[in-house]
C-alpha cells in the first residue's frame, strides 16, 4: 500500500467568500455518522479518516498563510475533551479521542504555499515530504464517499497492478466543462479502468463527459513534469498540464472511474456545497437505519 499523501488546502477560495475569508473551505462541515449519532465534520477531517483508512500513515497538508485553522484542528487538545466530559457530552469526547488518537499515530507535515500559484505548484511543494516514494495526492476540498473507502483502494490497486506513472479517479458528468476531462481506452472491469490517452483542463467542447476527481496516485517522477509547466494566464501551474506531459512523453496513465452508489461531494462553489450538505445529511440518516455504506 501506498504510506505517503498529500493533502492541498492552500486555495483561497474565492467562489465561496466571504466565509473563505477567515475559515478555509476545506473546513466546512459535511454532515457525518461517529458513534450512532449524526454530526458534523470538516470535509478536510472526511478526506484525512479516508487516507487512513487504506493504509496511509504519513500525511502532509499544503496550507497557505491563512490556514492556521486547519494546524489547529489536526492538533490535540486534551483540555477540551475534559470540558467536554464535564458537561457530560461523553459521546463527543470519545468521538474526539478517536480522532486525536489516529492523529497521534500517523506522521503530520504542514508546508506552507505562500500565494496561491495553483494546485501543481501546491503539489510541487510536497516534493521534499515525498521523496523518492510513490503517493496520493488529495484535494482537501473534495471528498469522496464509498463503502471501506472502495474508491481509494480501487486506485492504489490499479496504480500498483498496472505499474502506472499516474492514476486518476474520475467521473462521468452532465457537464464537463468545468474540469479536467480525458479521453482514453478501456482497459478492463466493465469500463471503470481507462488507459488515459489525453487529458484537457476546462475545454470549451469537451471530447468525452469523463471528470478528471481531484485524487491521484504518482510517482515521484509528476515533480519533474510541474517544474517544466509553464504557468497558465492567471499565473497558476496547472496539475493537468503536468499529466498531460506525461501522457504526450508516453507515460502510463490511468483512470479509475466511479461505481454506482460512490458519491463524490465537492465544496468549491455555493451550489456544489449545498450539494453536498445535502447528499451528506441523506448519506448519515440512511446509515444511521443501516441501509447504506459507512463514511469512516
Amino acid at each position: 500500500m501506498l504510506k505517503k499523501a498529500v493533502i492541498t488546502a492552500a486555495g483561497l477560495g474565492t467562489r465561496l467568500l466571504p466565509i473563505t475569508k477567515e475559515l478555509p473551505k476545506e473546513m466546512l462541515p459535511l454532515f457525518s455518522v461517529s458513534d450512532n449519532a449524526v454530526g458534523l465534520k470538516p470535509i478536510i477531517h472526511i478526506v484525512f479518516e479516508s487516507l487512513l483508512g487504506v493504509g496511509v500513515s504519513e500525511v502532509c497538508f499544503i496550507v497557505g498563510k491563512s490556514k492556521r485553522a486547519i494546524e489547529d484542528y489536526f492538533t490535540p487538545d486534551a483540555d477540551f475533551i475534559e470540558v467536554l466530559r464535564a458537561k457530560g457530552v461523553e459521546n463527543r469526547a470519545n468521538e474526539l479521542m478517536k480522532f486525536y488518537s489516529a492523529i497521534r499515530n500517523a506522521k503530520i507535515f504542514f508546508i506552507n504555499q505562500p500565494e496561491p500559484r495553483g494546485f501543481g505548484d501546491a503539489v510541487l511543494r510536497a516534493e521534499p515530504f515525498v521523496g523518492a516514494d510513490p503517493f496520493i495526492v488529495h484535494a482537501g476540498d473534495d471528498a469522496v464517499i464509498s463503502e471501506g473507502h472502495n474508491h481509494l483502494r480501487r486506485l492504489v490497486k490499479v496504480f500498483q497492478e498496472y505499474d502506472c506513472d499516474a492514476t486518476l479517479l474520475a467521473e462521468d458528468v452532465e457537464d464537463p466543462r468545468a474540469y479536467g476531462v480525458l479521453r482514453g481506452k478501456v482497459v478492463n472491469d466493465y469500463g471503470s479502468i481507462l488507459r488515459v490517452l489525453d487529458i484537457i483542463e476546462k475545454p470549451r467542447e469537451p471530447p468525452t463527459n469523463i471528470a478528471a476527481i481531484a485524487v491521484y496516485a504518482f510517482k515521484p517522477k509528476i515533480f519533474s513534469y510541474l517544474r517544466n509547466v509553464k504557468p497558465d494566464s492567471g499565473g497558476e501551474v496547472q496539475l493537468t498540464a503536468a499529466i498531460k506531459a506525461m501522457i504526450d512523453d508516453g507515460c502510463d496513465v490511468c483512470a479509475v472511474k466511479l461505481k454506482p452508489g460512490e458519491r463524490r461531494l465537492d465544496v468549491g462553489t455555493p451550489q456544489s456545497y449545498w450539494k453536498a450538505l445535502y447528499e451528506s445529511y441523506q448519506l448519515a440518516v440512511r446509515r444511521m437505519t443501516g441501509l447504506v455504506m459507512s463514511d469512516g
